[in-house]
């Protein structure tokens, strides 16, 4: 069973799993299981149908904690790709502008969802290709010794997330950056694989209203 899996399918469809605040932009988004696994499996089909993308290749994910960065990460891992920071990469996700080797896929992080109107400076319009991609990814059966983040495998990152300790069912507040591996294992995988959820704030300057607008259980 893929990573994603592990996290996704023991969650309420329609509960929050990721709401992402920007302060500086004053904007929030707030994706159900249901919206992430949608956005997971346009990923991971845009990985496997454009670039070939197979178990254990390498794809470096060089974006911040966003919610458009979580349906990224979990895409990935869908469909078996090993999520790194850097190195030799198949596809390289972007913030616009930026370069990286193989594929470069640049992810628009706007608020709403919109895309960037076509390729910029070379790179891949990531959600203007991934938006036209299934809703749905039939994926093969994944080992958990399949790689998945920064050289750990599939159990490796659970076993490490749940070593983290977090209570069932935390909301946790994170102002992290979801560096790799230890900024994604620990505001992302970490709540999600103790069947909680996520509250990613960028730009802070209103934690105390957050906390109590979305009733978090834990800060990180």
């Amino acid at each position: 069973m893929s990573l994603t899996e592990h996290l996704l399918s023991p969650l309420p469809p329609a509960r929050p799993a990721v709401t992402h605040y920007d302060d500086a932009a004053g904007t929030r988004v707030e994706l159900s299981a249901a919206t992430l696994a949608n956005w997971a499996a346009k990923t991971a089909n845009w990985l496997v149908d454009e670039h070939d993308v197979e178990p254990g290749d390498p794809v470096a994910v060089r974006l911040p904690a966003h919610w458009q960065t979580a349906g990224v990460l979990l895409g990935a891992w869908w469909c078996g790709a090993h999520v790194v920071a850097d190195g030799d990469a198949r596809v390289t996700f972007v913030v616009p502008g930026e370069t990286g080797p193989g594929v470069l896929a640049a992810v628009s992080l706007d608020p709403m969802g919109r895309d960037l109107g076509g390729p910029v400076d070379g790179a891949a319009d990531f959600v203007g290709e991934a938006r036209l991609c299934g809703d749905d990814f039939l994926g093969g059966p994944l080992p958990g010794d399949t790689p998945a983040l920064a050289g750990m495998t599939v159990d490796e990152v659970l076993a490490a997330a749940r070593a983290l300790d977090l209570p069932r069912g935390a909301r946790v507040l994170s102002t992290r950056d979801w560096t790799v591996p230890d900024g994604v294992l620990a505001a992302l995988v970490a709540p999600l694989a103790a069947g909680g959820s996520v509250v990613q704030v960028s730009n802070p300057a209103r934690l105390d209203a957050h906390r109590a607008a979305e009733r978090t259980t834990v800060d990180l």
